[in-house]
């Protein structure tokens, strides 16, 4: 039984709505948070409407990306005999990385995780996988809430039965749930950035702080250098912290030691029970671009289940690590990959493994990739921390304007795990005409929300978020 409207009849009414009423993009945006930490952080560029999901369709996303994270978390058991070390220094991880994993190794992996999608003409594909406290857009309910208070919306959101995951407030229960505390036990929590990087995002740390603290959680914030380690806890000037909450990731250390050194205190302490860290380290192997190559290898498919595979089979494009060896493709037959990525460019990008954000992505298509330098940077990434993934081709999504009718976008789709499931939509945009298809906030990206039809038996009131369990 279908219930309620897709996502595309969403869109497509909502926006004969917007243009039956003359509401410009500018009035349609003029709610949302103009704080010096959201400008330093989203530049305020804020798109015109939220992405709409149907019922039926976020239930199969939800379920498509839920079962990624299972499949990604139980790789070092299914393929390594559980040697987390092994699995590692598999998805490239230096020995510093490694070492700082295992002393900072939570009992289990955290839940807290985003899919980055493209929606292709079959349905949702996977650029990468981000897992970790280091998440960007989990303020997106925010972007809800100010969005629908255009009646406009609202009242489109009551017809429909829309709603939304406040995903700040479930990141706040993943917190407390993870680190051990009770709702209510107002826990006091240091979020950390690493040095170099601290100065720059200050700004919108302190804006996190303050919706934190309104959430129940006591926030601070510095850098790891002016965390101390003392009289049996881990301090922020005066304050002792009982949760650590990390920005700094697994590519600030790098294969650096002095880096590990100042991260060795606080795991040390962390491995003492002196203080939680959310989320441990171990979470950035399995976001490793490595591990989604070794879930796209036809030759680990014995170790998951029909249901499994299926999921898999409609997220995950054909992905495999830069070797020098034959690799079997999508229709069965078998080729050798340097060859097959150098004569087919412009099927095809090239990404680094532990990299985040776009960042060292060379897009095989573009006219401004020639082919004398992708065979430069292909033969460059052979045994190192690189892989090729198919190239998907997103549809797009047709968004109000300043001047004139709706004009068509490229959007990324991230989706959040949380420990109550599904957790919400961080929508990042560029237009079509900017002609950039790496879609990221350095980019110059516009933010924005996601709102999903409710299913038939709830009782929660359109237009609002969704309870947290």
């Amino acid at each position: 039984m279908v219930t309620g409207l897709s996502r595309a009849e969403l869109t497509e009414q909502y926006l004969d709505e917007v243009k039956r009423r003359g509401i410009s993009a500018g009035e349609l945006v003029s709610t949302q948070p103009e704080s010096v930490g959201l400008q330093s952080f989203y530049g305020g560029r804020y798109l015109s409407r939220p992405l709409f999901l149907g019922h039926e369709e976020t239930e199969q996303l939800s379920n498509d990306i839920l079962t990624m994270h299972a499949a990604l978390i139980s790789l070092p058991d299914k393929l390594y005999g559980g040697d987390l070390a092994a699995f590692g220094r598999a998805v490239g991880l230096s020995d510093a990385q490694v070492s700082a994993v295992l002393r900072s190794r939570g009992t289990s992996v955290t839940k807290q995780s985003r899919a980055d999608l493209y929606l292709d003409a079959t349905g949702f594909k996977l650029l990468e996988f981000n897992m970790g406290s280091a998440l960007g857009g989990i303020d997106q309910s925010d972007m809800a809430r100010a969005l629908l208070d255009q009646p406009v919306l609202a009242e489109f959101a009551q017809a429909h039965r829309l709603t939304y995951v406040d995903t700040m407030r479930e990141q706040v229960n993943n917190m407390l749930v993870e680190s051990g505390f009770e709702r209510g036990s107002r826990p006091t929590l240091a979020t950390v950035d690493w040095p170099a990087s601290y100065e720059t995002l200050e700004p919108y740390m302190r804006h996190f702080a303050v919706r934190l603290d309104e959430m129940g959680i006591d926030a601070h914030v510095g850098h790891i250098g002016q965390l101390e380690v003392r009289d049996g806890g881990v301090w922020l000037g005066g304050v002792k912290i009982d949760i650590i909450q990390r920005l700094f990731m697994l590519e600030d250390i790098g294969d650096d030691q002095d880096a590990l050194a100042l991260m060795e205190p606080v795991l040390d302490a962390a491995a003492r029970g002196e203080v939680k860290i959310f989320t441990p380290l171990d979470s950035e192997m399995f976001a490793s671009k490595s591990a989604l190559a070794m879930l796209s290898d036809e030759a680990n498919r014995k170790h998951f289940d029909a249901q499994t595979l299926a999921s898999l089979d409609r997220i995950l494009p054909w992905t495999r690590m830069v070797r020098s060896e034959p690799v079997t493709l999508e229709d069965g037959s078998q080729v050798e990959l340097i060859d097959y990525v150098l004569s087919h460019q412009a099927d095809l990008v090239l990404k680094p493994t532990q990299l985040h954000g776009g960042e060292g992505v060379l897009l095989g298509w573009r006219a401004d990739t020639s082919a004398e330098q992708w065979e430069e940077r292909v033969r460059a990434a052979v045994d190192g921390a690189w892989v090729v993934q198919r190239r998907i081709r997103p549809e797009v999504e047709y968004f109000p304007m300043p001047d004139g009718d709706p004009v068509p976008w490229l959007v990324n789709w991230g989706v959040f795990t949380v420990v109550n499931g599904y957790g919400g939509v961080f929508a990042r945009a560029n237009t079509v005409e900017s002609d950039l298809e790496v879609i990221r906030l350095k980019g110059g990206a516009s933010v924005g929300c996601c709102l999903h039809v409710l299913p038939p038996d709830s009782d929660v009131e359109p237009g609002t978020a969704l309870p947290i369990k």
